[in-house]
């Protein structure tokens, strides 16, 4: 965000409504001197981790900017060097700086609207109201039906500790 960009409301997104983070988030990518999303797969999580996978999404989201960082602040307290750009992690960094809470919005209102999306194609498992977030309906669902390609299966979705259904 530019340095002179001031706005209320933006905030750390889990701090915001849904309706707060879609209302900033169309403020957010035309005032940003640049922009950029990136995504990784459940695959890829299943096999590098959240946390890498998580990098790699910043990193994606890096190369994909129109404009090269001079700098890079991440929310944080972990991150992996990206080409020669200077970087700082930053513990609870969406409280603390425009840009980073900007950049949260826009993560989780792209990740939402990926989220609802799958729900048009497996309704049964009420992403549209849990945003994949392991609700009991969610997990009763997987219980029911099973898992999509969509699910991380290296994570405990049961909530029982165990990593396999035995499907």
């Amino acid at each position: 965000m530019p340095l002179s960009f001031h706005n209320e409301q933006l905030n750390d997104s889990k701090q915001l409504t849904e309706h707060q983070r879609y209302t900033l988030r169309p403020i957010i990518e035309q005032e940003a001197i640049a922009w950029a999303v990136g995504v990784t797969t459940s695959e890829e999580i299943d096999k590098i981790n959240i946390l890498n996978a998580s990098i790699l999404a910043m990193h994606r989201a890096i190369n994909a900017l129109k404009v090269v960082p001079e700098e890079l602040i991440i929310d944080g307290n972990r991150f992996k060097p990206y080409e020669k750009i200077p970087y700082t992690t930053i513990v609870k960094g969406d409280g603390k700086y425009l840009s980073i809470a900007a950049a949260s919005v826009l993560a989780k209102t792209y990740r939402d609207d990926y989220m609802i999306k799958l729900a048009e194609e497996y309704p049964m498992y009420g992403w549209q109201q849990n945003k994949g977030y392991p609700t009991k309906q969610h997990r009763e669902a997987i219980r029911l039906y099973g898992t999509t390609p969509y699910h991380r299966k290296t994570f405990n979705l049961l909530g029982d500790g165990q990593l396999s259904f035995g499907f």
